[in-house]
């Protein structure tokens, strides 16, 4: 069985993690045979409160959850803190050393970037953010228009929404793009907005 692992941390935007985490927890229950699961970390593997008050509980800590296959960091007003606080840092980059696909929702980049991870690459942010993740790393090739950017073992998503996106894109690089339409089907999403 492979993991992917959502980070859950205080002041998570809700659908930067809810939002992935519908695409790949109904992938990963409808087709078990493709071999993946999808679990929520947090630090301490307790209860997070999100950015705009809803509480969600994590499956696992870090320090108990299985080897990942792939790590999602979303972003929100929680990720201030993290820029600055380097044992978390350090635990980012070490999962760089062990997982082999990292991914980013909105300002989820921003850590990534703060940990010296998105260097010389193309990444992307929350719109409001770009230039903060260029301030951060004045190397990364920023790219402003894109839903995601996929970089081979990191992929980094545009703001909120566009997680969901990006999330899609995971099951067609992991289980092919027919696999990912049936996702898409089963979900319903295909966005028309009303304005």
């Amino acid at each position: 069985m492979k993991h992917i692992g959502i980070v859950l941390f205080d002041g998570v935007e809700e659908l930067d993690a809810v939002g992935p985490w519908e695409v790949l927890a109904y992938w990963t229950v409808t087709c078990p045979q493709d071999g993946y699961a999808v679990l929520c970390l947090s630090a301490d593997g307790g209860p997070v409160r999100c950015a705009k008050g809803l509480t969600v509980q994590a499956h696992s800590s870090f320090a108990d959850a299985p080897a990942l296959d792939v790590l999602v960091h979303p972003g929100g007003q929680g990720v201030a803190p993290q820029l600055s606080d380097g044992a978390y840092l350090d635990w980012i980059r070490r999962q760089r050393a062990h997982v082999p696909l990292l991914t980013s929702v909105c300002t989820g980049s921003l850590v990534y970037a703060a940990a010296g991870l998105l260097a010389g690459r193309p990444a992307t942010s929350h719109w409001a953010s770009l230039g903060m993740l260029r301030d951060l790393d004045p190397s990364i090739d920023v790219r402003g228009r894109e839903r995601f950017v996929d970089d081979g073992d990191v992929v980094t998503a545009a703001g909120v929404s566009a997680g969901i996106d990006m999330a899609l894109h995971l099951v067609a690089r992991l289980a092919g793009v027919e696999r990912a339409q049936e996702v898409r089907r089963g979900i319903q999403y295909d966005p028309a907005p009303p304005v």
